[in-house]
């Protein structure tokens, strides 16, 4: 018997990309349903060998369903994901909405498994900033042997973070420049063809954005509270693929080398560091794999007990969409869930 999944947000980039990776890791499902908008209603996606027609949202009854991947904004999430939750289908959101809630496990499954047992709260469980993910997926094995003190992250993040209408910019833009166009900024703040924003998401009262804020909350809940974090967060004209690059003060003695013999043997973890032209990944590289990549590690001399390292994965993966499928498959390995129609 398998599993009653929806996906809500079926249509856009993240929710496309689940339907691809429960068809590839073959989830164990009886009925997969796609859900958007009104205005998507009749919109076909694609789930493995068969065309889902998507359904609307509002008014679709979650009685008899198991899961709902949840990927369709923070405000639509905040509104339905409580109700859908009373109606004993479990959530996974991919939003900001529910991170910072103390009722709502924020689960990367490398990093702290256990405290996916606190869903039963609310019948709902996070998944973290796609920026996030991938760092502390990289963090956890070292803080586990070192104890990490302080982070220095600054983040090169890709426009697919901004969804469709981000791709699209960069591709206008991209054109406009070599035809001599007009170049016109909607998404973001400034041109994003051929530069670089150091602006990502709204600005705080301290300076900071809230996308480098929620880097640190996001760590320290889902890592130690007491790990000093601090990021600089930066939009680059990169279709797919966040990169990190990551500066680590550890409490106890560790060396670069000792770093790659961990991370070698680390889940989702995938070391490439030569010390030679192209013995690194790029964002470029990571596009469609499930691995955070770690390269350039090395020992900052300007620190006691410190390295710096480079990490980059494909953030509609690993940063959204796997992480989800990995959640699910997590409750469905411990037990935690079974499904309703064979209850």
């Amino acid at each position: 018997m398998g599993f009653k999944i929806a996906i809500a947000g079926a249509t856009g980039n993240v929710g496309r990309e689940m339907l691809n990776i429960l068809a590839e890791r073959a989830f164990p499902v009886s009925e997969v349903v796609a859900l958007a908008s009104s205005r998507s209603v009749g919109t076909e996606v694609s789930f493995g060998d068969t065309t889902l027609k998507v359904k609307n949202l509002e008014t679709y009854d979650f009685s008899d369903t198991d899961l709902c991947l949840m990927s369709a904004g923070g405000s639509i999430s905040k509104k339905w994901s409580p109700k859908i939750g009373a109606q004993g289908c479990v959530v996974i959101d991919n939003s900001s909405a529910w991170r910072y809630d103390a009722d709502v496990p924020l689960i990367v499954p490398e990093v702290n498994p256990d405290a996916i047992s606190g869903y039963t709260a609310r019948n709902i469980i996070a998944n973290p900033n796609c920026s996030t993910a991938q760092l502390v997926v990289a963090l956890k094995p070292l803080h586990d042997h070192a104890r990490i003190r302080r982070l220095v992250v600054s983040t090169y993040q890709s426009v697919s973070g901004a969804g469709k209408d981000g791709m699209d910019e960069l591709f206008n833009q991209t054109r406009a420049v070599f035809v001599a166009d007009p170049i016109t900024s909607q998404k973001f703040t400034k041109r994003i063809a051929f530069n670089v924003i150091p602006h990502i998401d709204e600005f705080m009262e301290d300076g900071y954005t809230k996308e480098e804020w929620k880097v640190l909350a996001e760590t320290k809940k889902m890592l130690d509270p007491k790990i000093k974090v601090t990021c600089t967060a930066v939009r680059v004209p990169v279709f797919i693929g966040h990169s990190e690059s990551v500066n680590i003060e550890f409490e106890n003695e560790i060396s670069a080398e000792e770093a790659r013999e961990i991370l070698r043997d680390a889940p989702g973890c995938q070391v490439i560091d030569k010390h030679e032209d192209g013995g690194y990944i790029t964002p470029y590289e990571s596009a469609g794999e499930d691995a955070t990549y770690i390269s350039r590690i090395r020992e900052d001399a300007t620190v006691e007990n410190g390295l710096n390292m480079w990490v980059v994965s494909d953030n509609l993966r690993k940063g959204a969409a796997l992480n989800t499928i990995q959640i699910a498959e997590l409750l469905v390995n411990r037990r935690l869930i079974k499904p309703r129609a064979e209850a």
